[in-house]
């Protein structure tokens, strides 16, 4: 829904946080309600709606997990990788603003700013479009009186995968104003693009911030235009989390929503062909990931407990529960669809973990071990790896017939 004044967002508001209400660094904990949020004091885009939050830098510092007390990751120093796991393909992650790339049992850095984050692949392997942020001054009239803010802006960035060809793609900064004399920004967060290469889907409030909530929009890369499909939201909560279903015909999204306090988020779908929107889930699903043959889609799962990871077929339903740990979140899926790499907590230091899963011929899918594949890194828990190789067929195994389908129940509806 349009905005009706002219006047920007708090300037307490950054690049990870629309509405001012924190920032974005790495620690994770269940969104229960808006007492919850104080406590933990700062939280990750829209945690007002259901996102988990994060409490520390974007450096990716902070102690814990079995360190000895008071002992932090070093951000200068490389994410310590399990040598006995062997990606195949290439799986990319973010540890204190900048870019690695892990194949095999080797990681190696790809950008050296400090400034990166929100990584994902173009689908031929091809290109890493990420978001860089950088600072400026800016001033911008709020009820009649001009005040002058320290501004944190979004930059749709990409680099090639061997460090070459680093191109800004699209700026969030923003001008207005009797010869653009004002300076404001808007917000591109969760960038994916589509399985064509042709557009990304990013949530955004552009090109006009003082008009619009965060809601999904879709960039042209050839045009560099923003095309907003002006789906249901519930203002001014906006959306998140966009993934493209494998055949490029729909997208998945978060429908932000609250139940009183509480964050109510829910997964819904829009159709690019029909141009309708249908709920996916019900509430209490964010970060959705389809599985590369189009049959699965990977989720987080909040409840009182925390956060977890979760498998759901193409339908909605849920089918496993990857973790019960309270403490993971960030779910990508291996190129051939058997494991899902994800973010945990441990301590106060977040890592990534790797599900290795079977799934059966009725659509059951089950886990088989859960490996460490980073050690005490102090990664970035603000952005999701993304994982790309040559697509391989699943390895399925036989099973009972399979049962109906569940369809999702109701979920919020927009207003």
């Amino acid at each position: 829904m349009p905005r009706t004044s002219g006047s920007p967002r708090p300037a307490r508001g950054s690049r990870g946080d629309p509405y001012g209400i924190g920032v974005v660094g790495p620690f994770l904990a269940p969104l229960l309600s808006l007492v919850g949020l104080l406590v933990v004091a700062v939280v990750t885009a829209f945690a007002l709606t259901g996102q988990v939050p994060f409490l520390g830098s974007p450096g990716g510092g902070g102690g814990g997990g079995n360190a000895a007390p008071g002992r932090t990751p070093s951000p200068s120093a490389p994410p310590d990788v399990n040598p006995a796991i062997q990606i195949p393909g290439s799986l990319v992650y973010v540890k204190a603003g900048n870019i690695w790339i892990q194949s095999g049992n080797v990681a190696r850095q790809l950008t050296n700013t400090g400034r990166d984050s929100q990584p994902t692949w173009s689908p031929d392997g091809s290109w890493v479009y990420f978001i860089e942020t950088r600072e400026t001054k800016g001033k911008f009239p709020e009820d009649g009186i001009v005040k002058n803010y320290d501004l944190q802006y979004p930059i749709l960035t990409r680099v090639h995968p061997d460090g070459s060809g680093r191109q800004a793609v699209l700026s969030g900064l923003y001008k207005t104003g009797p010869g653009n004399i004002y300076t404001w920004f808007w917000f591109i967060l969760d960038p994916a693009v589509s399985p064509d290469g042709t557009q990304l889907a990013v949530v955004s409030d552009g090109p006009d911030p003082t008009r619009s909530d965060v809601v999904l929009q879709f960039i042209d890369l050839g045009t560099k235009q923003l095309t907003n499909p002006e789906l249901p939201e519930n203002p001014p909560l906006g959306q998140q989390d966009p993934a493209w279903r494998p055949d490029g015909s729909s997208i998945l999204y978060v429908l932000n929503a609250r139940n009183g306090n509480a964050g109510a988020p829910a997964i819904w779908q829009y159709n690019l062909t029909t141009k309708k929107t249908t709920p996916f889930t019900t509430a209490g699903y964010t970060g959705p990931a389809w599985s590369p043959d189009g049959r699965y889609v990977a989720a987080v799962r909040t409840t009182s407990l925390g956060t977890d990871v979760v498998v759901l077929n193409a339908k909605g339903a849920q089918v496993a529960r990857v973790t019960t740990d309270g403490q993971s979140w960030g779910p990508t899926w291996s190129p051939d669809g058997t494991q899902l790499a994800f973010l945990r907590l441990s301590g106060v230091t977040v890592d990534l973990q790797l599900a290795t899963l079977q799934r059966a011929a009725n659509g059951d899918v089950s886990v088989v071990k859960i490996d460490p594949l980073t050690t005490f890194s102090g990664l970035d828990g603000n952005s999701r790896p993304a994982w790309w190789g040559p697509a391989l067929p699943p390895a399925v195994s036989p099973s009972p017939a399979a049962s109906p389908a569940a369809s999702p129940a109701e979920s919020p509806s927009p207003s």
